[in-house]
């Protein structure tokens, strides 16, 4: 049973590896159950004993993305206090995981009135738990009398993201033409968003 139920995970785990890949490369509207099932090296016949139809495996490759990103804050869990290091930690954290993702975000985004709560879900829910935890630390921040009191905490964190995806999607497009680097980018963004929620911005000395 144990074999059976572990090819089982093994071909699931393909089929959505697949999909990931070809809704990437042909869109949400091309792309083909055929087309996923030949990508994942096994018949149609195969994917629908496990997936009904394209949106279901499209909700799976969501869900996916969604646990990658909720493992990857288990390791996010001990913060310095320091709203520079912390918010610069969690800079390049929302910065990797869309980089990884890249491909369907940019597909989500082309087809979204199209697939609007796929869409939704792909480019929004898949940090929603980094950005409810970054709320509540703010919130901590507040109360330690470090980020001010006259700002919508839940606005500036989505405004934050906002740039890091920006950052994201046109560090991508023309890398050479920029005149600075990823990092580069991430840190003015930190510096910039720092300043903004600060009581007390004099610099980068946020402890």
């Amino acid at each position: 049973m144990e074999n059976i139920a572990s090819k089982t995970a093994q071909t699931r785990a393909r089929l959505i590896e697949a999909a990931t890949e070809v809704f990437a490369n042909a869109g949400l509207t091309k792309a083909t159950t055929r087309e996923i099932a030949r990508a994942a090296g096994v018949n149609e016949v195969t994917l629908f004993r496990h997936f009904q139809c394209k949106e279901q495996l499209l909700a799976a490759v969501i869900q996916q993305a969604v646990a990658l990103q909720a493992e990857a804050l288990a390791h996010q869990d001990e913060w310095t206090q320091n709203l520079y290091i912390d918010l610069k930690d969690y800079a390049r954290l929302c910065s990797s995981m869309m980089e990884e993702h890249e491909a369907l975000i940019r597909t989500f985004l082309g087809e979204a009135k199209r697939y609007p709560e796929a869409a939704r879900q792909i480019v929004y829910e898949t940090d929603k738990s980094l950005r409810e935890q970054m709320i509540v630390y703010l919130q901590k921040g507040q109360e330690k009398g470090k980020v001010r009191l006259d700002i919508d905490l839940r606005a500036s964190v989505d405004s934050f993201g906002g740039m890091l995806l920006h950052g994201m999607l046109r560090c991508s497009d023309t890398p050479t033409t920029l005149g600075y680097s990823r990092e580069c980018y991430i840190e003015t963004c930190v510096d910039l968003f720092v300043r903004g929620i600060s009581i007390s911005p004099s610099n980068t000395d946020y402890s």
